[in-house]
C-alpha cells in the first residue's frame, strides 16, 4: 500500500516525539534535512528565534529540553502535497503552553518547522464555552451595574491602581496590542497623544487610502465586515481603530503624552511621567511597550540655502492634502509610497509638480501585488479555499526570512513579465526602477529597510503622462524659489515636501529614556548581514521587534497592520506569563547594534 502524506507525518511526528521526551537529540536531529530551518514564536526560546542547520537546533534543544518538556505532536488536520513532499498543521504542547505548528517535509526529513505558542496552561483566555456570564444570576442590594464597574475601574486605573503594562503609543500596533492583553487579563494602559483613538489616521493627508488590500489589514478578533472595501480610505480606518477600542474595553487615554521614562531598579518598575489631558500623572508599570510603527521621527535632509526659501517646505508627514494649488510649483523630495500619494494628490489640486528621485525605486502595480504575491493568502479566493486570516498569517511565517527571498523572487519575474509595457514606459519617464536587491520585490524592502518602494494606485501613470515631471539625482542646494540639482538643473517651488522618510525608532528611546538605553537595546527592524550595505551578524528575525530586548522588561511593537496583528499574539504571551510569574527563560538574546 504506497504511503500518505498523513502517514508519513505522523510516522514523523512520533519519532520526533518520542525523540523529544526522552531527551535524543541526536535521534531529534536524524529527522531533520541537512538544509532545514526551525522558526519558533516563544514556544521553545521564549523568544523569537530561527534556527538554520542541525548545529543551530541542537544548540536550542540542549538549551531548553529540560524546561519545555515538549510532548503530544499530533496532526491538526489531513496533510497536504505527496509522500515524498508532505506538508502539515500540528498541535502540540509545551510544559506551561498549548502550541500551534507548520511542517514541511522533504524525503521524509523536515526541511522548515514552524513552532508558536497560542495559549498559557491555566491563563486561556475566557472565550467560547469559557467566557464569563456577565452577570450574576441573583438580585441583592447595592448591585453595582456593569458600565459602573467599567467606570471604577477607569478611574483607579493609573492612580490607586498601577498597570502592570503601558504602552506609548496609541495607533493600530498599541490598540492590537491593548486588545490582547485586556483578554488575557493583563492591566494595561495605552498612551496617545492625539485627542481621538485613530487620529494617528486622520490627521494624514485628505487623499490617504490603504495601499495593502482588506484581507492583509484585519485587527486581532474582530475582523473588517465583508462588505468592507478592499482599499479603505483613511478616516473610515481611523474610525474603526475608534470604535475598536471601545468595543474592546480598553484603557486608552488619549491627549496623554510620554515626557519621560526611567526603570527603578530598586521596585523592579519602570517610572513612567506622562501628561495627561493638560495634567502630570506618574504611572509606574512592570513592563513598557513602546508602540510608535515601524520608525522614529521624521528625517529631513539637511541641504545648503534651506533656509533662505521663500515658500513653504515641510515633511511629509505634515502635508494636509487638498486646497487650492492653482499655479503654484511643487517640489516633492522622494519617490517612495507617500511621495507618490503627495505628487498625485497636488496635481489633482492644480499645482505643477515634480519629482525628486534620488535612489532607484521599486513599483509594483497595486493588482499585480494582490494577484501574484498576496492572493494565494489574503483574497477571496484565499478565504474559499479554507485559508483563514490566521492560517495565512502562520503559512507567510514558516518561511523563515533566510530563504524568504528564493520563494519571493519568482513571483517579482512574473510580475516584471506581465507588466512588462508600464515598467518600459516608467523607464522611457526616466523613472529609476528597481526590485530589490536580489530581485526579491516589495516585502524584502520593507523587511530590510522599511522604504524604498510604491504600491501603484494610479500615481505612476502620472508620471508616466508627464503631467508630473521627474528629475532625477541628488539635491545640490536650495534658494529662495528653487531646488538646485547636483547637475545644475533648477526646479522653480513655491512649495518643497520632503518625502523623506522616518529615522530609526531608536530615536524615541534615546529621548524618552536615555541614549544609554537606546544604545543597550540596539537596532531596531531589518536582520542583519545578508543585505548590502548593512553590516551586522544575522538575527534571522526582525531586529528587537516583539521580543525581548536587551533591556528587560522594555518592549517594541509595530509593523503594517498585517504584522501588529499576528505579533501581538506572541508580544502579549510572554508579558502574560512574566506578569503570573512564570519562568520565562529567554534563548540567546539578540546581538547589540550600536547604532540609531
Amino acid at each position: 500500500m504506497p504511503e500518505t502524506p498523513n502517514g508519513v507525518v505522523e510516522a514523523w511526528l512520533a519519532q520526533f516525539d518520542e525523540a523529544l521526551r526522552s531527551h535524543d537529540t541526536d535521534g531529534a536531529l536524524e529527522l531533520f534535512d541537512d538544509d532545514s530551518y526551525w522558526r519558533d514564536f516563544v514556544s521553545f526560546t521564549w523568544n523569537l528565534k530561527t534556527l538554520e542547520g542541525k548545529a543551530d537546533i541542537r544548540r536550542m534543544l540542549d538549551a531548553t529540553l529540560d524546561e519545555v518538556q515538549p510532548s503530544n505532536w499530533t496532526l491538526a488536520e489531513d496533510a497536504t502535497g505527496d509522500a515524498a513532499n508532505a506538508e502539515a498543521w500540528v498541535n502540540f504542547e509545551t510544559a506551561q503552553a498549548r502550541g500551534h505548528a507548520h511542517l514541511r517535509l522533504r524525503n521524509g526529513k523536515c526541511w522548515t518547522l514552524l513552532t508558536t505558542m497560542q495559549e498559557l496552561k491555566g491563563f486561556e483566555e475566557k472565550k467560547g464555552v469559557n467566557r464569563e456570564k456577565g452577570v450574576a444570576h441573583e438580585i441583592t442590594k447595592g448591585r453595582k451595574s456593569w458600565l459602573e464597574l467599567k467606570e471604577e475601574q477607569e478611574a483607579r486605573l493609573g492612580y490607586e491602581d498601577q498597570p502592570y503594562t503601558v504602552i506609548i503609543g496609541g495607533g493600530q500596533g498599541g490598540i492590537g496590542l491593548g486588545a490582547r492583553l485586556r483578554r488575557l487579563g493583563v492591566p494595561t494602559i495605552i498612551i496617545e497623544k492625539n485627542d481621538r483613538p485613530g487620529d494617528s489616521w486622520r490627521n494624514r493627508y485628505k487623499s490617504l487610502h490603504l495601499h495593502d488590500p482588506v484581507w492583509y489589514d484585519h485587527l486581532p478578533y474582530i475582523k473588517f465586515p465583508d462588505d468592507w472595501p478592499v482599499f479603505a480610505a483613511k478616516d473610515k480606518i481611523g474610525d474603526w481603530l475608534e470604535n475598536y477600542t471601545r468595543i474592546m474595553e480598553l484603557n486608552y487615554w488619549s491627549k496623554t503624552e510620554c515626557t519621560k521614562a526611567r526603570f527603578d531598579e530598586a521596585s523592579q518598575e519602570w517610572v513612567v511621567e506622562v501628561v495627561r489631558d493638560g495634567e502630570p500623572v506618574t504611572l509606574r508599570p512592570k513592563q513598557l511597550v513602546f508602540a510608535l510603527g515601524v520608525s522614529g521621527y521624521p528625517s529631513v535632509p539637511t541641504f545648503d540655502g534651506a533656509e533662505s526659501f521663500l515658500g513653504e517646505q515641510y515633511h511629509s508627514s505634515k502635508h494636509p492634502g487638498g486646497g487650492d494649488w492653482t499655479g503654484k510649483k511643487a517640489v516633492v523630495i522622494g519617490s517612495n509610497n507617500s511621495a507618490h500619494d503627495i505628487c498625485a494628490d497636488l496635481w489633482e489640486h492644480g499645482a505643477d509638480v515634480t519629482m525628486v528621485q534620488r535612489s532607484s525605486t521599486h513599483i509594483a502595480r497595486s493588482e499585480s501585488l494582490m494577484d501574484l504575491a498576496l492572493g494565494g493568502l489574503y483574497s477571496e479566493k484565499a478565504l474559499a479555499n479554507g485559508v483563514t486570516t490566521e492560517k495565512a498569517d502562520l503559512l507567510f511565517a514558516s518561511l523563515p526570512y533566510r530563504i524568504l527571498p528564493e520563494a519571493q523572487i519568482p513571483v517579482y519575474a512574473e510580475m516584471a513579465e506581465r507588466d512588462a509595457e508600464f515598467y518600459s514606459q516608467l523607464e522611457a519617464a526616466g523613472f529609476d526602477l528597481d526590485f530589490g536587491v536580489d530581485g526579491s520585490g516589495l516585502f524584502l524592502k520593507y523587511l530590510r529597510r522599511g522604504s524604498g518602494y510604491y504600491i501603484d494606485v494610479g500615481a505612476s501613470q502620472l508620471i508616466i503622462d508627464g503631467r508630473v515631471r521627474l528629475a532625477n539625482g541628488e539635491v545640490g542646494k536650495i534658494t529662495g524659489n528653487a531646488v538646485v540639482m547636483a547637475n545644475g538643473t533648477e526646479l522653480e517651488a513655491d512649495a518643497i515636501i520632503y518625502a523623506t522618510g522616518y529615522g530609526s525608532m531608536n530615536g524615541w528611546l534615546a529621548d524618552l529614556v536615555s541614549p544609554e538605553v537606546a544604545d543597550a537595546v540596539g537596532k531596531c527592524w531589518g536582520f542583519g548581514s545578508d543585505t548590502p550595505k548593512d553590516p551586522g551578524p544575522w538575527e534571522g528575525e526582525l531586529r528587537n521587534m516583539w521580543k525581548p530586548t536587551n533591556v528587560d522588561n522594555l518592549w517594541i511593537h509595530g509593523g503594517n497592520l498585517h504584522q501588529s496583528r499576528h505579533y501581538s499574539n506572541y508580544l502579549a504571551l510572554q508579558l502574560k506569563a512574566r506578569m503570573e510569574g512564570l519562568p520565562t527563560p529567554v534563548f540567546e538574546r539578540q546581538a547589540t547594534h550600536h547604532t540609531r
